[in-house]
């Protein structure tokens, strides 16, 4: 199973509820727990019935965990006014709800041991919410139905290459079929790396497939919903306490939706390399800021613009200093910057310094890095230049030099609460 498995399954909903939409989403709940409806969304790692050729074909090798590789919680308010779609990340540091000596380990690997109704009760256990519905998706016809829908749009302002998932796709917009969109959303090497910057992908190719479809009018009346819908859910299976009646009403409430209304969001993580003996690198939640993010769900409240969600420091940056190499001609602006983080190392003055504040000079692609160096010399210039390497060279001019401290938060570049509308790829040129 891979990640875009999970497009499939909010857009069968989504499909199944253009049928009607006669009774209110607030009707359909009759458990404690909060308000609104809360929809559990997995997609299984299993490449169980795949041929050889097929796995060829798809970039898939390797055995399959049989355990949940993506993990989203849709959550729809009370008055059908909002959807906030938050992903766990599958490596998250948990304690099962098992019987016996407490047991912990990765959230996927609930589904190996108790399937659905584990994982289920752990994703309840570990947020404190309860799971109204769950839906689960597999591997098997993920390509074949990614064209059926007519492919998908996946964006990047880099070129992204990744031996591991077979990606291989240069900067822009692309209109990619069933096993190139396969490739992206899986890919885990790249510029973001690691699961979060993938989990990025997911969510706005998910949102890419839903604002296509309806502005297609795929679901524009109920014989094309139908069409649709026979198309998604044959890779959709429910949990004993959702029917079709339920994906008709989750779905009517997500079709009527405008992109500022919906929302996507990743649980902050506080540490991302926890190595346990026996599980491996896994990822702990940061405690108090997870926290606030369920609790907004539990009172169905939105994720975005909440500081206790996502703080705003003083002088953000978007990209890690810590990966960035700087060259200065001035060992106390060199001292200053690596103390705030940056690889910076002293050069030689020259014998007569430019006027002005400090230039940066860079390679062209570094543009962000270079913002983020620009925020710590607050005023200084920016000027790229052909053939030069990938380091950064900063030249102090005659202007005083101020150093400013820049604040890194990897949630906040990789999985910040979101609207639907800013996570939309440029048009196409």
């Amino acid at each position: 199973m891979r990640r875009l498995t999970v497009a499939l399954t909010l857009l069968a909903t989504l499909a199944a509820g253009a049928h009607t939409g006669s009774r209110a989403l607030s009707a359909e709940r009759d458990t404690a727990g909060g308000r609104g409806t809360n929809v559990l969304v997995v997609g299984v790692d299993s490449r169980a019935g795949l041929s050889a050729a097929e796995k060829r074909r798809l970039h898939v090798g390797g055995k399959g965990c049989n355990c949940t590789d993506v993990m989203m919680l849709v959550h729809l308010s009370e008055d059908g006014r909002r959807a906030s779609v938050v992903s766990i990340p599958r490596d998250s540091y948990v304690q099962y709800p098992l019987p016996g000596p407490p047991r912990f380990g990765k959230i996927n690997g609930a589904y190996a041991i108790g399937a659905g109704p584990l994982t289920v009760r752990t994703v309840e256990q570990v947020t404190g919410l309860h799971v109204d519905h769950y839906l689960e998706t597999g591997f098997t016809g993920f390509e074949q139905t990614v064209d059926n829908l007519g492919g998908a749009t996946v964006c990047t302002d880099k070129p992204l290459l990744d031996e591991g998932s077979g990606l291989d796709i240069t900067a822009g917009v692309h209109h990619t079929d069933g096993n190139q969109t396969l490739r992206y959303v899986r890919a885990r090497h790249v510029n973001r790396p690691g699961d979060l910057g993938r989990v990025r992908r997911q969510q706005r190719t998910v949102n890419e497939l839903l604002a296509r479809l309806s502005a297609e009018g795929a679901l524009a009346d109920p014989l094309r919903a139908a069409r649709t819908a026979r198309t998604l859910l044959k890779t959709v299976r429910t949990g004993p306490a959702t029917g079709l009646e339920d994906l008709v009403r989750i779905g009517w409430t997500l079709g009527r939706l405008r992109a500022e209304r919906t929302e996507f969001a990743t649980v902050p993580i506080r540490v991302f390399d926890h190595r346990v003996p026996g599980v491996g690198s896994t990822l702990l939640w940061h405690e108090a800021r997870s926290a606030a993010l369920w609790k907004a769900l539990a009172e169905d409240r939105p994720l975005t613009g909440d500081p206790r969600i996502q703080p705003v420091p003083e002088n953000p940056a978007e990209t890690n200093p810590a990966g960035i190499r700087v060259r200065v001609d001035d060992p106390a602006v060199a001292e200053a910057l690596a103390r705030g983080g940056f690889q910076a190392t002293a050069q030689p003055a020259p014998a007569v310094r430019p006027g002005g504040p400090p230039v940066i000079t860079y390679a062209p692609g570094g543009e962000a890095d270079a913002a983020t160096l620009a925020a710590a010399l607050p005023g200084a210039r920016l000027r790229p230049a052909p053939d030069h390497d990938k380091a950064f060279d900063v030249t102090v001019g005659t202007d005083p030099v101020h150093v400013k401290a820049v604040t890194y938060d990897r949630n906040k570049a990789e999985g910040a609460p979101v609207t639907a509308d800013t996570l939309r790829c440029p048009p196409a040129a």
